[in-house]
């Protein structure tokens, strides 16, 4: 292989690192911006933000991504200036920092995708170059002009240095380009003096006994001058690709170099060994893993949990004592490897709503307010794969608040209020799911001209109030819209019922409340994990569903009951002297079955509402591998998605919410007792007896009902 190919398909195999590398800095730098203009003179935030506009530049020129350079030594400049103390962080300045990370933002996603950029854009990146010079006060820099970073050597405070690097034999071989470091070296100032150690390189014809030459390994060996501002953190860092395959001695120019040659012979090993036992007791133990390869792993495991369920259940049916504790410690480690795999999958949620920080500025700059954003949980975890689906409808949530909720500065000192409105989001766990809060204290939702709009839309019958919490709901209908005008954020009726349609294809729910003048909160409740759960699992009949484990309270024992159901299979039973409405699945979903001598009450929870399930069998826990539903059940309500069981067999697993919603909607005011008492309150037992006999009497709980036990399936 030539080594023009060799290079090609080093940059090939790299270069998506660098990208993904590159864009955690450019949110890094985002970020520090932001914060930056809350605490203009933070000496440490303006370093942070220095070293990330100064990686990205270095990372890009490795791989020759000029014009990714060329831009960022720009902005580089400009922060040199704000860290030296020379400038001062300006709204201005902070304005124009932010549309340049959006540049090289959008570089970085040119090079990604090898995309050439129109003329207009680059006329625009132009401009922006302009302005970053006019603020810097650096002229632009002629046609014929050094590299960049050779002006820094007239910078105030710039340092000699002496640097002697020698090169292991195994760099090449490892994809690197010493002269491509060099040329990364001579953009932190002005290099003089440079000299290669001829003499290390191996004759071509060997004698006998001495080193053959070997076109492949590099015996390169450089000392040179460098005139800089650069810290000596950042001239190490030039050299951090090669770090382990080289030796570098960096001195200040008062110190004598005359040994330095000698020092940089040293044995390449040796300098691996004392560079490993200086790096960071932690540094090495990350690893970076396609997503994709995780979804596929994610994938095969919840095949594995379907074939380990129909082992179990064979093994059991063969009572064979030996096999069937084999088979349960294969469960035991089924389990084991499920937990430990969705860990990989939870990202806090923190990085997400960091992201809100610079749409609260821009946004609330175009509509004329003064907001204070205010993040907590940012450390709570959940799914990557719900992290990703939730940014969109956040966004939407928060710009709505930003348009409709707060005022501006005039309308809240007028209403008696502080000029600067606050938004806060907030996430934390809460019964296995996660809770996400968006909260402003602004105007609050318009009761009336929202009743008034849906009655001119025709979605309420003229005249009537529906309760409070109905018509806050509205706001979620398609279409639906206050705005009295059309802007660039709001007025057409599009997202609030997107809003809604996302999350519940999550699998969560949305709740809104609200208080005329003092401000209004949304509360997103959202599963955990999309991929697999503990469920429960039970019997009406031949046919099977499952509870998600989180939902399950108590059960209730009960021999057969009189009481009558509605159409909508609802109906009431009594609960420790209070009434709880209760669904029966049989009724609900037209189950042709004939029903059995004793039944149970599953009773579930959705957030402070508590409603009970009829069903025949208690089936015990069961892990659920969660797959999409079919058309034919896709419009059962309360169902939101289903599992293979190891008989083969097809489970529906159940919506949790839409259940509470069907259950709370039909309960009466004054509900009338049962015909017939309950007869015990019971533990779900880990007695096998309970799935294969659904009419074995269960165990009682002698004062009150208590938490589910695991059970086998």
């Amino acid at each position: 292989m030539s080594r023009v190919q060799s290079d090609q398909s080093f940059v090939a195999e790299a270069l998506p690192a660098f990208i993904s590398e590159a864009h955690e800095q450019i949110e890094a730098l985002e970020q520090l911006l932001l914060q930056l203009e809350d605490a203009p003179d933070d000496s440490e935030l303006l370093a942070a933000l220095f070293r990330c506009a100064h990686t990205i530049k270095g990372s890009a020129g490795v791989f020759g991504l000029d014009a990714v350079v060329a831009f960022t030594h720009h902005v580089e400049t400009l922060l040199e200036r704000l860290r030296a103390g020379q400038l001062r962080l300006s709204p201005a300045l902070s304005t124009l920092l932010l549309l340049s990370n959006d540049e090289i933002r959008a570089l970085v996603h040119a090079a990604e995708h090898g995309q050439a950029e129109a003329d207009d854009v680059q006329a625009a990146r132009a401009a922006i170059v302009a302005q970053l010079q006019a603020a810097s006060g650096d002229a632009p820099a002629p046609a014929s002009a050094a590299p960049p970073g050779a002006a820094d050597a007239a910078v105030a405070g710039a340092r000699r240095w002496q640097v002697a690097v020698r090169f292991g034999l195994e760099t090449f071989r490892n994809g690197m380009d010493p002269l491509t470091i060099l040329d990364y070296v001579r953009g932190l100032g002005v290099v003089s003096g440079l000299s290669c150690d001829s003499a290390a390189v191996p004759a071509l014809d060997a004698a006998d006994g001495a080193e053959a030459f070997d076109a492949e390994s590099c015996h390169l060996g450089f000392t040179f001058c460098l005139d800089t501002a650069a810290p000596r953190e950042d001239i190490e860092r030039a050299f951090a690709f090669v770090r382990d395959d080289c030796t570098l001695d960096l001195r200040e120019a008062a110190a004598a170099v005359a040994t330095a040659p000698a020092a940089a012979t040293a044995a390449p090993q040796r300098t691996r060994d004392v560079a490993a036992a200086a790096a960071p007791a932690g540094e090495g133990r990350f690893i970076r893993v396609h997503a994709d390869r995780l979804d596929e792993v994610i994938n095969l495991l919840g095949e594995l949990v379907i074939a380990g369920a129909g082992a179990a259940m064979l093994a059991r049916e063969t009572r064979q004592r030996g096999l069937v504790e084999v088979t349960q410690r294969i469960t035991r480690l089924i389990e084991g490897v499920r937990n430990n795999t969705l860990q990989l999958r939870m990202v806090p949620i923190g990085d997400t709503f960091a992201r809100f920080r610079r749409v609260v500025r821009d946004t609330a700059s175009e509509l004329g307010k003064d907001v204070l954003l205010e993040l907590a949980g940012g450390d709570t975890e959940l799914d990557k794969a719900v992290v990703e689906r939730i940014a969109d409808p956040l966004m939407h949530l928060v710009r709505n608040a930003l348009d409709h909720g707060l005022e501006t500065p005039a309308q809240r000192l007028a209403a008696g209020k502080p000029a600067q409105g606050r938004l806060s989001l907030s996430a934390c766990h809460e019964s296995g799911s996660i809770l996400i809060h968006i909260r402003d204290d602004g105007r609050g939702i318009q009761r009336d001209k929202v009743l008034q709009r849906a009655w001119d839309r025709g979605l309420v019958e003229p005249g009537v109030e529906p309760p409070e919490d109905e018509i806050l709901k509205l706001i979620f209908e398609p279409g639906f819209s206050t705005a009295e005008t059309v802007t660039n954020l709001s007025g057409r009726g599009v997202g609030m019922d997107v809003v809604r349609r996302n999350i519940e294809a999550l699998r969560g729910s949305v709740a809104i409340t609200s208080e005329a003048g003092q401000g209004s909160a949304i509360a997103i409740r959202l599963p955990l994990t999309l991929a697999i759960i503990d469920g429960f699992l039970v019997g009406v009949g031949p046919s099977k569903f499952i509870f998600p484990l989180d939902a399950v309270v108590e059960v209730i024992a009960q021999r057969r009951t009189t009481t009558t159901a509605d159409a909508n299979g609802r109906s009431c039973v009594e609960l420790r002297g209070q009434m709880l409405p209760v669904v029966d699945l049989r009724a609900l979903y037209a189950l042709d079955s004939a029903r059995s001598e004793r039944c149970s009450v599953v009773v579930l929870r959705h957030g402070s509402s508590r409603f009970g399930v009829q069903v025949d069998a208690l089936l015990g826990q069961h892990q659920t591998v969660i797959k999409p539903l079919g058309l034919l059940v896709r419009s059962l309500r309360g169902i939101s998605g289903s599992s293979i069981l190891g008989t083969g067999e097809v489970a529906l697993i159940f919506d949790v919410q839409a259940l509470a919603e069907l259950a709370v909607a039909g309960r009466p005011h004054a509900a009338p007792r049962p015909a017939s008492p309950l007869s015990e309150v019971c533990t779900v037992s880990a007695d096998p007896s309970i799935s294969a006999d659904p009419g074995s009497r269960s165990r009682v709980a002698p004062a009150h009902a208590t938490q589910p036990q695991k059970a086998s399936t």
